[in-house]
């Protein structure tokens, strides 16, 4: 995956940070869904439960080797077929071996984000099929020709007025301009039947079970059965750390997954997949597929230091608090993942250096953390990321971000380590700064490459004496506390 041209974080962050309706939906994300999860991890009943789940999620990852294996041997008792994708066009290539076998017309999707990190659907296009998304957020997204800006409200930039003029467009259909209350009806008596004619479903997996041999699937919708049953095909993608090793394990992590995306005890609809349909089931597919998809994460899974980001759960919760993402949206990560935990998947995924912005922009405040339903330490591996591209490293083909920034913060740690080169450099700085003195001796302009730093905000300037220098008179030996001289 590439990212894409003519696109770029600052950018989209500016556009982002312009968006009035996008600032209005996120802070109100964060300040329901947010505050919510943070007051429910406070206040749960079984307090040792995220720990629990954080243990098992790591032994499993020690043990994925194991743990595939048993999932692949029962789901092919089941009567599925399952495919080890190492990369994305390995994926890509036999879903469309698969289609092409079936005679395939027309797909339609339900929760697969892994499908937009291979680029499935433009390859399924390309073949003459028609692809269609059910889920009423990725429906939007689709109709608008857009990208997902987050990971479970996908069209969270988008307000109801521009989805109804959205939805007269494309679907020639009359709604009320600024209160369309029957998108959802729409977007049914839409797909409804291209649901029930389609000749394969495509979904995503939340979380499989090898000791079972399924995969689970969570919504609120209830699309999620008709895609999972009515085609005669069914295909799920699934990257190769979404699955437990037990029941006891997959339901704990599925309790924390709903909680943890949308303070459910559980989804209105907990859907379960893993086999064609036998004799005497009165609905199911013909044929099942389960794809399980590597592209990265082997190299992840080897590096101690990023291993556990393959922990994660996928409920979004740490886009609900995050400072950053809940200022920019989703756009910015030029990712199907966003915010924290796509700061850290897709540099490790698709190129550090390509990915740079994203784990330097980051605040590393600890609110991830603090929120992650299995307790993910996403701050550490920022700053990790942001280790190597300081000094490179050959195992990830990093090279140095930014030669300039490293010169810059050579000298600094030359000067701070030398007291007299320390002081002079502060002295020269604030002869040097006094032109540039704005309201209340604050900067509003710096030179050069600096000068974006105050693009949005004032800095302080550098004191005309040290501290130390000041703290020695007001306090050294022989003053009081009033700096006068005792005696």
């Amino acid at each position: 995956m590439t990212l894409q041209a003519g696109r770029n974080y600052r950018e989209e962050a500016s556009k982002g940070l312009d968006n009035d309706c996008l600032q209005k939906s996120l802070k109100k994300l964060q300040n329901n869904f947010g505050k919510g999860a943070m007051e429910y991890w406070a206040s749960m009943t079984d307090s040792g439960l995220r720990d629990r789940a954080k243990n098992t999620r790591m032994e499993t990852l020690a043990n994925l080797d194991v743990v595939l294996s048993t999932l692949a041997e029962n789901v092919e008792k089941a009567g599925g077929h399952v495919y080890f994708a190492k990369t994305a066009e390995d994926a890509v290539n036999y879903c469309l071996r698969v289609a092409a076998k079936n005679d395939v017309e027309t797909v339609v999707k339900s929760k697969s984000m892994t499908s937009a990190e291979i680029g499935l659907d433009a390859a399924l296009k390309g073949s003459d099929i028609e692809v269609l998304e059910t889920d009423l957020g990725e429906y939007i997204i689709q109709l608008a020709e857009d990208q997902a800006s987050h990971t479970i409200a996908p069209c969270i930039h988008l307000n109801r007025s521009q989805i109804g003029r959205l939805f007269e467009e494309k679907l020639a259909v009359a709604l009320h301009r600024r209160y369309p209350p029957n998108l959802p009806d729409c977007q049914k008596s839409t797909l409804r039947h291209k649901m029930l004619d389609a000749d394969m479903g495509i979904t995503g997996c939340n979380i499989a079970c090898a000791e079972t041999g399924r995969i689970s699937l969570v919504s609120n919708e209830g699309n999620i059965r008709m895609v999972t049953t009515m085609p005669r095909v069914h295909v799920a993608l699934m990257g190769l750390e979404r699955v437990a090793a037990t029941m006891e394990d997959h339901q704990g992590l599925l309790q924390l997954l709903t909680q943890g995306a949308a303070l459910q005890k559980l989804s209105t609809y907990v859907s379960f997949a893993g086999g064609k349909r036998l004799a005497g089931d009165p609905d199911g597919p013909e044929e099942f597929h389960l794809v399980v998809i590597d592209n990265g994460r082997s190299k992840i899974l080897g590096d101690n230091a990023f291993r556990e980001v393959l922990a994660c759960i996928r409920c979004g919760a740490c886009l609900n608090i995050c400072p950053v993402y809940g200022r920019i949206g989703g756009h910015a990560y030029l990712s199907p993942y966003s915010g924290p935990v796509g700061a850290v998947v897709s540099p490790l995924l698709f190129g550090i250096n390509q990915y740079a912005d994203l784990c330097k922009g980051e605040s590393l405040c600890g609110a991830c953390l603090d929120i992650c339903p299995v307790k993910i330490d996403l701050p550490r591996m920022l700053l990790e990321l942001r280790y190597k591209l300081a000094y490179g490293d050959r195992k990830w083909q990093t090279r140095k971000h930014d030669r300039g920034e490293a010169l810059v913060f050579k000298l600094w740690r030359i000067s701070i380590a030398a007291g007299p080169l320390y002081r002079l450099a502060l002295r020269c700085g604030y002869w040097m700064q006094r032109p540039l003195f704005g309201r209340k001796s604050l900067l509003s302009i710096l030179p050069g490459p600096a000068k974006r730093w105050c693009a949005d905000r004032d800095m302080p300037s550098l004191a005309g004496e040290p501290f130390s220098r000041r703290w020695k008179k007001r306090h050294g030996k022989g003053r009081t506390q009033h700096g006068v001289k005792d005696g």
